[in-house]
């Protein structure tokens, strides 16, 4: 019977009969090519190598995320604190939206994806959005005591609009010009106050841009962002942003910087959401690019702290909310000064830090990265 080759079964070895059988005189001996050596498979596959660059990129976003958040109770005597506030709100957010764009650029809505954004995204989002509904009610005494999971509380309205975004993915890369599309939807957004606060919608749909443009970005855009006269341009937009801000802190809204409203609930003229959302967005990316530039690229001492950022961006809520919950910013008056505003920032920075390690993410992988076989059929397993 004919079998066909299988490539997990040897060659069968040359008889030794016939090896041994006398041959022609003149007649040249060659060796039998090897047998072909049968790939096992393995037990576990290797794990994706991660790249030390986008590791960094995370950790310097959440640690500014979380410097910025420590301000916001001691930055209003402080006309410089509230500067470096605007700048660091202009685009630490837009970088961290970037990159979770540009890691979304798989996503097709197959079986093991849609359980992997489950699992990564909305049992996150179930979980401290609970939490910090309860942690609210218990540690402010005049807070709302009911818990919403359609109105996102603080920190988590990431979650929910990086599961808008990450779904609607397949949309996005079938069009021909999604970005241009998402710069209108974002435009549209800043002048619809009637869009309400349910999922926080506005801040989903003004930061859109980002992740839509993060998932049309490439390797080559990373290395060119990476090129050393880019970084030196770095230097004095960074002069020019913080000087700007400087002049502007006393006369600009800080509201254009969370993209939570409308350009009417902020009392401005509705074509003005037009023109600052479009502002926004080329400053935003200028800055971006000019932070992309002057991350390290080599293995860092923080780099392996990239793998925990959803654990320093979830965690670092409660501290800073529980701080002021308890008064320490107004008991201890001296932290708005500028002594006060750097052991502020410092500790906020500590703490993220503590927050990404390998221990805590490990601690908190049951909520974070829940191993949730039992809710999905066998065969959304597979990668």
């Amino acid at each position: 019977m004919f079998h066909a080759p299988n490539e997990f079964q040897r060659a069968p070895l040359p008889s030794a009969t016939r090896e041994s059988e006398p041959r022609p005189r003149g007649t040249t001996v060659t060796a039998a090519p090897p047998a072909p050596v049968a790939n096992k498979p393995s037990a576990a596959a290797p794990a994706k190598r991660r790249d030390a660059y986008f590791d960094n990129v995370k950790y310097l976003a959440i640690v500014l995320v979380a410097v910025a958040h420590s301000w916001e109770p001691v930055m209003d005597g402080s006309r410089t604190a509230r500067a470096l506030y605007m700048v660091a709100y202009t685009f630490h957010m837009p970088a961290f939206i970037i990159v979770s764009g540009y890691f979304s650029r798989s996503f097709d809505m197959s079986a093991a994806k849609v359980k992997r954004l489950i699992t990564g995204v909305v049992v996150p989002y179930v979980v401290f959005e609970t939490a910090y509904s309860l942690f609210k009610r218990y540690a402010d005494e005049q807070a709302d005591p009911s818990i919403s999971l359609l109105d996102p509380w603080y920190l988590t309205w990431f979650l929910i609009a990086l599961f808008i975004w990450r779904i609607t993915t397949p949309l996005w890369q079938s069009l021909r010009h999604p970005l241009p599309v998402a710069l209108v939807i974002a435009v549209l957004a800043s002048f619809s106050p009637t869009i309400g606060d349910d999922l926080d919608l506005q801040r989903v749909l003004q930061f859109l841009p980002f992740f839509v443009l993060g998932l049309r970005l490439r390797p080559e855009h990373f290395e060119l962002v990476r090129r050393r006269e880019v970084r030196m341009l770095a230097l004095p937009l960074f002069a020019g942003a913080l000087a700007f801000a400087y002049w502007a802190a006393p006369r600009m809204q800080l509201g254009w910087f969370y993209r939570s409203n409308s350009a009417q609930e902020m009392g401005a003229p509705w074509w003005s959401g037009a023109v600052m959302t479009l502002a926004m967005f080329g400053c935003a990316l200028l800055l971006t690019i000019g932070f992309l530039s002057w991350v390290p690229r080599r293995h860092m001492w923080f780099t392996v702290l990239g793998a925990g950022t959803i654990c320093g961006y979830l965690l670092h809520g409660f501290l800073i909310k529980g701080a002021e919950y308890a008064g320490v910013f107004d008991v201890y008056d001296w932290l708005a000064a500028p002594v006060g505003l750097v052991l502020v920032s410092l500790v906020a920075a500590v703490a993220v830090t503590l927050m990404c390690t390998p221990p805590v993410r490990r601690a908190l992988r049951p909520v974070t990265e829940p191993d949730m076989d039992w809710a999905f059929r066998r065969d959304s397993a597979g990668l």
